[in-house]
């Protein structure tokens, strides 16, 4: 009987030490138990980047599926490089239409950019006062540039705590939630399904940025 048991017990312990191995070396073993507990809870959360970073590896494939694009970001850069190329290309195609917050860069230091801005010149010595806000401008004129002669895109600025990036589709949504110590390509981001209690959450976070939001005008993009 104590030879069974010992067998018994040593297959539990070579499955359990096989599974472990798996889990360490393979990304989707991983996302199985968020992926199980999201849909037990209806929480909708697809996969948990660790990094924006990493996120933004796989954002293009979904933008190229998008019907519509909502973005609300933190200065804008990912905007001007090739992940976004396809936004500005189905524009008036597959895609209907693009709204796009950027953090208000004209309010000076009493506003929350100034806030997250003295945040970002504590843990990087390569940024200076008011790069934050240059970087803005200068992403805001090149997305007016890019969509000049269209009409289904909005850009308008907010400014309310820069404490999220939010990219969400007609399928999906990429919630990136902001540290005080972190870049935001650093920062861990969500990747949420519709439906979920996560893809309404960072629809929510949108709409309310957007309704305290104002027009981006042509003489603060070329401040």
């Amino acid at each position: 009987m104590s030879a069974f048991v010992l067998g018994v017990l040593s297959s539990i312990l070579a499955t359990a030490l096989t599974v472990t191995a798996g889990w360490v070396v393979s990304p989707w073993a991983r996302q199985l138990p968020i992926t199980l507990l999201s849909r037990l809870t209806g929480l909708g959360l697809r996969r948990l980047y660790l990094q924006q970073r990493l996120a933004n590896l796989d954002l293009p494939a979904e933008l190229v599926r998008a019907r519509w694009v909502k973005v609300l970001a933190g200065r804008g850069n990912e905007m001007t490089r090739d992940g976004f190329a396809a936004v500005w290309q189905n524009i008036g195609k597959r895609l209907r239409s693009v709204e796009i917050l950027l953090p208000d860069p004209e309010l000076g230091p009493a506003s929350w950019l100034a806030m997250r801005e003295a945040e970002l010149l504590r843990i990087d010595p390569g940024f200076a006062v008011g790069l934050l806000g240059e970087q803005i401008r200068l992403n805001a004129a090149y997305i007016t540039a890019a969509t000049s002669d269209r009409q289904d895109v909005r850009l308008r600025f907010y400014d309310l705590p820069n404490l999220h990036r939010v990219i969400v589709t007609d399928r999906v949504a990429y919630l990136t939630i902001y540290g005080p110590a972190e870049h935001g390509r650093n920062s861990p981001c969500l990747e949420a399904r519709r439906p979920g209690l996560l893809y309404d959450y960072a629809l929510l976070l949108f709409a309310t940025a957007w309704e305290h939001s104002r027009p981006a005008s042509v003489a603060s993009t070329e401040h």
